[in-house]
């Protein structure tokens, strides 16, 4: 019985791509986007659809549901993706199916909590490539992070997401 070695689809261009940021991305944080969020994921607090019960809380306006930036506009003037961009990639990944992998929020409400009205700057990278052996056959997960700063220049929030490709 002969064993063939397993090939690599990680390549070259892709473990350069690691850890570069890729162009900043812009989001407009408006009111109705945050209701719709909130209602389409079942919050039930009235400061992420009232303003007055937001700003009764102490905070400047409706407030961004947790996982809101989960949900970039999106904005077809906008050059092609580019290595570790949000949503673009400069490599060919062979394996035709994808799965979410999971997604993690860190939110810094020290710095400040985002809310309708905002101006978020969001960049994103890989952050690593890793083969493994799964039911179905050989997988590439790629981890990515993506930050989140607000019209003042304050990381409000950072995004840990995982891809399973097969």
């Amino acid at each position: 019985m002969t064993q063939e070695a397993k090939q690599s689809v990680i390549t070259d261009e892709m473990r350069a791509a690691v850890g570069v940021e890729g162009p900043p991305a812009t989001l407009d944080v408006e009111k109705t986007n945050c209701r719709m969020f909130a209602r389409a994921v079942g919050h039930t607090d009235a400061v992420f659809y009232d303003d007055a019960a937001a700003k009764a809380r102490g905070y400047r306006g409706i407030v961004a549901p947790p996982g809101f930036l989960g949900t970039p506009i999106f904005n077809p003037a906008r050059a092609p993706g580019a290595p570790g961009e949000m949503g673009g990639r400069g490599y060919t990944i062979p394996y035709k199916r994808v799965l979410n992998g999971g997604t993690e929020y860190e939110y810094f409400p020290e710095n400040d909590v985002i809310c309708a009205g905002d101006t978020i700057t969001a960049r994103s990278k890989v952050t690593g490539f890793d083969e493994r052996e799964g039911s179905l056959g050989p997988m590439l997960i790629t981890t990515r992070e993506t930050t989140y700063a607000n019209q003042h220049g304050k990381v409000v929030a950072k995004m840990y997401g995982t891809v399973i490709q097969y």
